[in-house]
């Protein structure tokens, strides 16, 4: 990948903002701090950086993609009333890929797995 400096922008934005950004909160935020860049740089930055395996693609069932710096395994938690976005530490369970293995003839060395539920913003919010 060539380098850019707005992809290198766009990239910092998303490792220092721990919230799981949309394309539409990078491109805010960006803007916010006088970064003159269009919404389509910061969904083709993104792209690109997500294909090259800097970013963490994040695919909501509700809502627009959201984009994790953090490339380190781990997995995610994701609320169904608002699209919050949380991690969830890869040794928090156990070995999913070597219990699915006992089930296959495969290796299996890497898993995608999403949990949904109610956050409890969402819950305390509802019960008010």
């Amino acid at each position: 990948m060539i380098y850019s400096k707005k992809r290198e922008l766009v990239l910092d934005y998303v490792r220092t903002n721990c919230t799981h950004p949309t394309a539409e909160e990078v491109y805010s935020g960006l803007r916010a701090l006088d970064v003159n860049v269009s919404l389509a740089t910061v969904y083709r930055n993104l792209n690109q950086l997500a294909e090259s395996g800097l970013l963490q693609r994040i695919a909501t069932p509700s809502g627009a993609d959201r984009f994790d710096g953090n490339i380190a395994q781990h997995l995610h938690a994701i609320c169904t009333r608002c699209g919050r976005v949380e991690d969830i530490p890869r040794n928090a369970l156990p070995d999913l890929c070597k219990i699915a293995s006992s089930y296959t003839d495969m290796e299996l060395s890497d898993i995608t797995l999403v949990f949904h539920g109610v956050c409890s913003v969402c819950r305390n919010h509802t019960k008010n």
